[in-house]
């Protein structure tokens, strides 16, 4: 993750010129939110496809969206300094200590 942390930041300052704000960036991360979250309520959820809108690849549409959420993601980080390969160890560290036997004895989830 630290590898393509630091290829986006690269691309940024290469190609991009420079990081849009922080709010900016906090605008796109909710935008491309939005996108996957309109396609997976029209293929999962309840609501339909108009004609002739439907993807013809539903996973890569899905894969296109969670790419631009992990890029605006790196972004912010970059910006503020965060090394998201060290906070995602922890997450895990975290979330394996809190719920390993909340999970395990979860009847809902046999």
């Amino acid at each position: 993750m630290r590898k393509q942390q630091q290829e986006v930041d690269e691309w940024i300052k290469k190609i991009g010129k420079r990081y849009f704000s922080e709010l900016t960036n906090l605008g796109q991360l909710s935008e491309e939110v939005g996108e996957l979250a309109r396609i997976l309520i029209r293929q999962y959820g309840d609501q339909s496809w108009k004609k002739d809108e439907e993807p013809e690849n539903i996973k890569t549409e899905i894969a296109e969206e969670l790419s631009d959420i992990v890029f605006v993601v790196f972004c912010l980080a970059n910006q503020l300094g965060i090394d998201m390969e060290e906070e995602f160890n922890k997450k895990m560290l975290f979330k394996t200590n809190r719920d390993f036997s909340r999970h395990q004895n979860n009847t809902k989830l046999d």
